[in-house]
């Protein structure tokens, strides 16, 4: 089924931000293991996995459009040095995640192409999850203090 090449366009951008989005979480998750905080290389880890089946869902949506996913293109990386700013960095992303899905949808509705809302919807509800769960940490670093938040992420 031919696609409407606006609807196409904003899914490529997405899965730009997508492809991007897992760079980062799995960069983090592993500098989180590196210094020794495990429960929280567990949780960065599961949302770049979240990341990796939204990929795969528009993948699959883009190619069942006839269209020609691209994965080449990445948008900037930022790596957090700290715990602090890696929760910042990835907060920024989600944030931007949760405004460029609401603008495909839009674009989708005005398409006149319910299937993929629907699939954007979908991967809506997960972005405004990581948003939750990220401010979550936040919350729990500024009411804890710092050493006392990572002191319980440390281990498995």
């Amino acid at each position: 089924m031919k696609g409407n090449a606006k609807v196409l366009e904003v899914l490529n951008d997405l899965l730009a931000d997508e492809l991007t989005a897992i760079n980062q979480y799995v960069v983090h998750a592993e500098m989180d293991e590196n210094w020794g905080y495990g429960k929280l290389k567990k949780l960065v880890g599961g949302r770049a996995i979240t990341e990796m089946k939204h990929a795969e869902k528009l993948i699959e949506r883009i190619l069942f459009l006839e269209g020609i996913p691209v994965v080449s293109k990445l948008n900037k990386i930022r790596i957090g040095a700290d715990i602090p700013k890696q929760f910042a960095n990835d907060l920024d992303a989600e944030m931007t995640a949760v405004k460029n899905y609401n603008q495909a949808i839009k674009v989708a509705m005005e398409a006149g192409d319910n299937a993929t809302k629907e699939i954007l919807e979908s991967i809506l509800k997960d972005e405004d999850g990581h948003v939750n769960q990220i401010e979550e940490k936040l919350d729990q670093v500024k009411q804890m203090g710092i050493q006392v938040f990572l002191a319980i992420q440390a281990g498995e």
